[in-house]
């Protein structure tokens, strides 16, 4: 007499699984089994890309740095720029591409990185790494511009009026070019919070109720970035970062709740 199959077979059959039984929605498309020598591979063509992008836009750059110079020296006003040693500004010009070249290719930088662990996310996911992409190329373009416009100018006239009367503004090229790409590159990475805050709604690992929630702590903490992370160490460009913190930290939070309905 033929015998039925045991019970975890025919639970394992296919065919005899419900016919409405759903499929499953987050899913790895194009998960790939990959040794260790083969994500290091990856790695490396992607490094090299995001070399390849900097090392364009910085010899792009290098043609144009006396245009770029002088547009960057408009905050300062009326400073005058000396050299200190021979050849100083011909090492700052090279540094000052590099610089630019930087911030040019973040776009292409951020892509790479994207495109390497675009394998290990699901469908879902996947839906949201272009407009990730744009959105993150945008605020880090806003950053720039907020830095440029806005933070750069409020801390050299702070310095330029703090010694009026007392000093003559004479200014090294190369300590000014310092203080302003680690301004408009630190001010670029935190325009960039939103972008996170979406990613880590998107993923279900904050949600925008608990953003919300912790709001003193929000601007306590934009505070004290805005006092960290500005080099020029002036309350008023403190002040300004930390209000572009909240803003931007609310904003994300905004964003979280309208793609949560």
């Amino acid at each position: 007499m033929t015998q039925s199959p045991p019970d975890s077979l025919q639970e394992d059959d296919p065919s005899r699984l419900p016919a409405d039984d759903p499929a499953p929605t987050e899913d790895f498309p194009y998960e790939v089994e990959m040794s260790l020598f083969d994500h290091l591979d990856e790695l490396r063509k992607r490094v090299i890309i995001g070399l390849a992008a900097v090392t364009v836009t910085t010899v792009a750059s290098f043609f144009f740095i006396n245009q770029i110079v002088s547009f960057l020296q408009l905050p300062a006003g009326k400073v005058k720029f000396i050299q200190t040693a021979p050849g100083e500004y011909f090492f700052v010009s090279f540094k000052a591409a590099a610089y630019v070249g930087i911030l040019m290719a973040a776009p292409v930088i951020l892509y790479q990185v994207i495109q390497f662990i675009l394998p290990a996310l699901t469908r879902r996911e996947r839906r949201f790494v272009l407009p990730v992409v744009i959105a993150s190329s945008i605020l880090f373009a806003l950053g720039l511009a907020f830095a440029y416009y806005a933070m750069i100018p409020a801390a050299m006239n702070f310095f330029v009026s703090f010694g009026a009367g007392v000093v003559e503004q004479y200014w090294t090229i190369d300590k000014y070019f310092d203080l302003v790409f680690v301004i408009l590159l630190s001010t670029g990475l935190v325009f960039e919070i939103p972008v996170l805050q979406v990613l880590l709604g998107v993923t279900g690992l904050v949600s925008s109720k608990q953003m919300f929630a912790n709001w003193r702590y929000i601007i306590l903490a934009a505070v004290v970035l805005g006092a960290v992370i500005t080099p020029s160490t002036d309350p008023l460009t403190q002040m300004l970062l930390a209000g572009a913190v909240s803003g931007l930290y609310f904003g994300g939070a905004g964003a979280v709740k309208l793609l949560g309905r």
